[in-house]
């Protein structure tokens, strides 16, 4: 069962929310909200969070698509830690195997927004 929730997951190692909230806040660490738009308009995201929906990572994650995100390549550039969320925590797992394909070597799976709240991170709406 363990190895099937893994495997779900993109086996991207879970993360303390608090220290992710903190390394964010400190600019030491990037967050990624992988939800789709009409979500996090419905319930907001983490203060500081990128909008990268999972649907469309595969080109805003890639260094040789036109579409590759600026904040996301500097971050890649620095070596900056990456912590992604959805709503059940599957899609940034998904996304976290999309990002290390890409060449991120520290991805970390915060699973929701929730989550991230729980650690003390605030949300915007």
């Amino acid at each position: 069962m363990f190895n099937l929730f893994n495997s779900l997951m993109g086996s991207a190692p879970a993360v303390n929310a608090a220290e992710a909230v903190q390394a964010v806040a400190e600019k030491r660490a990037l967050v990624i909200d992988v939800r789709e738009e009409a979500e996090v308009q419905a319930s907001g995201r983490a203060k500081g969070a990128l909008n990268l929906p999972l649907s469309r990572l595969n080109l805003t994650a890639d260094p040789n698509s036109g579409h590759f995100d600026k904040r996301l390549a500097a971050a890649r550039k620095d070596g900056l830690p990456v912590y992604l969320y959805c709503a059940s925590g599957a899609r940034s797992g998904r996304a976290a195997g999309i990002l290390r394909n890409h060449g991120f070597a520290e991805v970390h799976n915060l699973g929701t927004l929730n989550a991230w709240a729980r650690g003390g991170g605030a949300v915007q709406r």
